[in-house]
């Protein structure tokens, strides 16, 4: 794990020494094993080396080639060493010191710029091919490193960070607009529909699964695959469908347990998270380990508020999968005076950027510094389940059914799933009929109802239409979970807002997140095998159901009639800060500068709802959730015009 960097002057003017150091420097304030640098006249690379891989303890980053004549810069893990030790006719006793950067150089050098194609993990580098004068560098199908770059007439610098482009003196710290104004004026979690785009005008970016070449005539980008390329699985027996889960997503747990350090892992009370700590415990044990888990809880005198068959607290079901499980060192972390309050100076300075996911800021980040305190490696998660391991909504596949007439497993399904969920069946009926007539009235809407864009703004980018151009889904959404589980499989808008917040905290504290139910080959898996596996007799996720069994309890496996609900006392947790919160949003609407991007009369509105009574149970009510939002936009543009201590200063001015 690396934060990667570089320059290359294609006018042959020489990189300076005061160039190449002040770039390495802005890399300082995060952790390294090692800090090492490749230059030859106007090409500089670099590399602030994090050791996670047995491999890539010593490693040399950047890596020269004298016989090909190729030097790169990575910050990779292979998953597929194996497979490419094979392709390459690689000997068995060379094998052990091959490192992952080593086998993207030799790949490249095999398969050229379709190489990419042929690599499997978490990966962005840049080669720079000394013969041909020309860049070339991807980022792995799922964006799960970021690599950020500015292109001129003569010149091409990158790095996996933002802030240490602004070094170089010709890089302007001028704002994108319309990056803004999409960010305010999208309700989803992600940024932008623009994956190139940046925060800055100057700053581009690799989207995910695209590879990059970079020559005196141009900069080109190519996408180089897609994980919805699948044919249809056809296997005789269920239960050939449930030992093939069980290769494949055993395989993607193993591959990314691979470090000479401990194996850290999140853990719920549900099927994704307990199914990769099972098979990750399981693994590790072979390997003389045991599986650090990290389980957010809420705080004692949190009093659950959530809805029947819900509930905040999830210790039952996660002690369950612990108990079952073994070799599982748990924590429990309640995270006693945090909030996403609390953290958003923390969090701005990390992103370098405004951001939306505010609800588990606090456990997210104190996951990881539990796991850089345990000595772990590799944070384990399990967050793109619900639409690969875990998939199989019930309704829809009924609606399915309805749709194509077969009333006869209609009826039977329908048996089933309510003696299972206790729900009578003319109320089943009766929905599936009313999603049915929606899906076939289902009409887009204009996407303008709750945003957070000043109208004047929105206006003047013409952003609704801008995004409407490039994305269907991004104001109306999916019309189904079918639709909604494609989209998240295609888009890349989503796998580059997660691979940011990845890469982030991984420099951070020195701690590699990875997610084996976004393996590119559990994917398509998933996504070949038949709606019918997915549900089946009344249940639900019925393939994840049947393949656990023995690896996860009954309790959690067959566990069909409540859920854990996580982030619903992030109100409540924010109550000491209430006031400050309120005041804030009080300053906010008084500010011009602010009007200039946000929507004053939203937040008044929102104002006028509000009392210094923290609503606790409202912490899913989404003109609350924007409002925050709305304030964390305002302290990144305060903090930028002001810096952070002067904004900090006229709020205590303020409300003292």
């Amino acid at each position: 794990m690396s934060a990667i960097l570089g320059l290359v002057h294609f006018n042959q003017e020489p990189v300076s020494p005061f160039q190449s150091s002040e770039f390495m420097t802005r890399l300082l304030p995060f952790p390294a094993d090692v800090t090492q640098t490749w230059h030859d006249h106007n090409v500089f690379l670099g590399c602030h080396a994090q050791w996670i891989t047995p491999e890539s303890i010593e490693e040399r980053l950047p890596y020269h080639d004298e016989e090909r004549e190729l030097v790169i810069t990575s910050d990779s893990i292979l998953d597929n060493r194996e497979e490419l030790f094979e392709k390459l006719q690689i000997k068995a006793s060379d094998q052990p010191l091959i490192t992952d950067s080593k086998l993207i150089l030799l790949a490249y050098a095999k398969w050229g710029e379709n190489s990419p194609k042929h690599l499997l993990g978490d990966f962005a580098y840049i080669i720079w091919d000394i013969k041909k004068k020309k860049i070339f560098g991807a980022r792995d199908m799922l964006g799960c490193r970021t690599l950020h770059y500015y292109k001129d007439l003569n010149r091409f610098a990158f790095c996996t960070l933002i802030e240490p482009l602004f070094s170089l003196d010709y890089i302007q710290r001028e704002w994108n607009k319309e990056w803004l104004a999409e960010f305010l004026a999208l309700s989803r979690m992600y940024e932008s529909t623009d994956v190139q785009s940046t925060l800055y005008k100057d700053i581009r970016q690799i989207p995910p699964a695209h590879s990059m070449t970079v020559t005196t005539e141009g900069l080109q980008l190519k996408r180089y695959g897609r994980l919805a390329d699948t044919e249809p699985l056809r296997l005789k027996d269920p239960r050939d469908y449930e030992e093939a889960f069980r290769d494949v997503f055993g395989e993607a747990v193993r591959a990314r347990t691979r470090t000479y350090k401990n194996v850290a892992s999140h853990l719920s009370g549900g099927l994704d998270s307990g199914s990769v700590a099972s098979f990750a415990s399981k693994h590790l044990r072979t390997e003389g380990k045991s599986l650090y888990t990290y389980s957010y809880i809420p705080p004692e005198d949190f009093v659950d508020w959530t809805p029947k068959r819900s509930f905040a607290d999830e210790r039952p079901y996660i002690r369950s999968t612990v108990n079952h499980v073994g070799n599982i060192k748990d924590h429990y972390l309640d995270f006693k005076g945090k909030s996403p309050f609390s953290e958003v100076d923390v969090w701005l300075d990390l992103l370098e950027m405004p951001y939306k996911y505010f609800e588990a800021t606090f456990w997210t980040r104190g996951c990881y510094e539990h796991a850089q305190a345990d000595g772990a490696g590799i944070l384990l998660t399990g967050s793109r389940g619900n639409y690969t391991i875990s998939w199989g909504p019930a309704l829809d596949y009924y609606v399915q059914l309805l749709k194509k007439g077969k009333w006869y497993q209609l009826q039977k399904e329908i048996k089933h799933f309510s003696e299972i969920k206790g729900i009578g069946r003319k109320r089943i009926l009766s929905i599936l009929l009313n999603r049915a007539a929606e899906s076939f009235n289902w009409k887009k809407q204009s996407g303008e109802e709750l945003s957070i864009i000043s109208p004047e703004l929105a206006k003047q980018t013409n952003i609704y239409e801008k995004i409407s151009q490039r994305n269907s889904f991004a104001l109306n959404g999916p019309k189904d979970s079918i639709e909604a589980r494609m989209y998240q499989m295609e888009s890349l808008e989503i796998p580059s807002k997660n691979g940011n917040l990845a890469t982030k905290l991984s420099l951070a504290y020195g701690v590699w997140e990875r997610d084996p139910t976004c393996d590119p080959r559990v994917v398509r898996f998933c996504l070949s095998v038949p709606f019918e596996e997915y549900v089946q007799n009344g249940v639900d996720r019925a393939l994840i159901r049947r393949a656990t069994k023995g690896y996860l309890p009954d309790k959690v496996r067959l566990n069909h009639t409540s859920r854990g609900i996580q982030a619903s006392d992030w109100i409540h947790r924010t109550a000491p800060h209430w006031e400050s919160f309120l005041n804030e949003l009080n300053h906010m609407v008084k500010d011009p500068e602010a009007a200039e991007y946000i929507s004053i009369p939203f937040i008044q509105t929102v104002l006028s709802k509000l009392d210094k009574n923290p609503p606790v149970e409202e912490a899913f009510n989404k003109e609350i959730r924007f409002a925050m939002r709305s304030l964390i936009f305002y302290r990144f543009l305060k903090r930028s015009s002001k810096g952070g201590d002067t904004y900090e200063k006229d709020l205590e001015r303020a409300y003292s």
